[in-house]
């Protein structure tokens, strides 16, 4: 993939942060005829409709779950970025039916839109709670890759079909790292669910780079994954609190409703048959046929010997380290303002 200046791009939940990050990524390299953004939310369209205002940029209103709103949208596009899902872990174990209509049906829905109208490449954005889940957040991103997957089979299809996966990606909504630095600022104890806790550590430019490098090189059915370094909850807390000059107390408050003490981004049995780079893994879809005897007589050697890539077997950054990335971000130098 190269970028074109007829070249027309959809993203999907196209308001939050990860479509508004892509968008002025988009804009900066000028090579493009249109951008659409896809979602449900008019306010934060007109938001940011006032704040990009550029007539290239198309605002479409429609829900992922229907896709008669959606339809549409899709037409002559060429390249689609999926970013629309629910993505808080509490939310979603309490309401599970919302998050499969949005991650998955909604996942169903974007791809046979894909395949309907001929996009060329559609890339999911998935997440590493994807991995061994224990939360409807993640088994309901588990089985949009499996859509991404199973989609991919189809041999009347041209539209490369990919997914990319990664771990906490700092300053999105919902993250964590802004919640401590409200705390910090308002002289309210830090909330630690536990101290030992690791989180991979990814920025917004780190999400983009992932998504194009997976646009230049997947083939279908393909799962991207960046490698990256990763933090536990007590050095990010203490990085925070050197940052601002604060002595502000911690609470430790208890492991949340779908929490894992560390996550993974690929599983031993995806590495067994991933290609890995110096920066990447690329996981090849499973693609024996439907003849189940391909899955029943003949399997993977080795797989047991393998250990997954998770947030304890990677680079666990000490808090000088941590502080060092974090006074690399807008919004955290923004805070250090007020």
């Amino acid at each position: 993939m190269t970028f074109n200046k007829n070249h027309i791009y959809l993203i999907t939940g196209g308001t939050g942060s990860f479509g508004k990050k892509m968008l002025r990524y988009l804009i900066k390299e000028n090579k493009f005829s249109e951008v659409r953004i896809l979602s449900r939310d008019e306010k934060k369209q007109e938001d940011l409709r006032l704040q990009i205002n550029d007539k290239r940029v198309k605002f479409y209103i429609g829900d992922v779950r229907d896709q008669s709103s959606i339809i549409d949208a899709f037409e002559n596009v060429d390249y689609v970025f999926h970013a629309a899902a629910l993505k808080q872990v509490p939310s979603c174990e309490f309401y599970p039916l919302e998050a499969v209509k949005t991650n998955i049906n909604g996942t169903e829905n974007v791809v046979s839109s894909s395949i309907y109208s001929k996009v060329k490449t559609l890339v999911l954005l998935s997440t590493d709670k994807a991995v061994y889940p224990v939360n409807s957040m993640g088994l309901t991103k588990a089985i949009a890759e499996k859509i991404i997957i199973s989609k991919s089979r189809l041999e009347s299809s041209k539209t490369i079909l990919c997914a990319t996966r990664y771990g906490n990606v700092m300053g999105s909504r919902g993250s964590v790292i802004p919640l401590f630095i409200n705390q910090i600022l308002n002289n309210k104890p830090i909330t630690i669910t536990d101290p030992n806790m690791t989180r991979f550590l990814m920025s917004l430019e780190d999400s983009i780079s992932l998504v194009f490098k997976a646009f230049k090189t997947a083939k279908s059915g393909d799962i991207f994954v960046k490698k990256a370094n990763s933090v536990t909850i007590q050095n990010l807390v203490d990085a925070l609190k050197e940052i601002f000059n604060s002595n502000i107390k911690t609470q430790i408050i208890g492991t949340r409703h779908g929490e894992k003490l560390y996550e993974t981004l690929v599983s031993r049995e995806e590495l067994a048959r991933a290609k890995e780079t110096k920066n990447y893994f690329q996981i090849k879809a499973d693609m024996r046929s439907l003849n189940y005897d391909e899955f029943f007589i003949k399997g993977a050697k080795g797989v047991s010997h393998i250990e997954d890539y998770n947030s304890n077997s990677t680079k666990n950054l000490n808090v000088k380290e941590t502080i060092e990335i974090l006074n690399k971000l807008d919004f955290v130098n923004e805070a250090l303002k007020k």
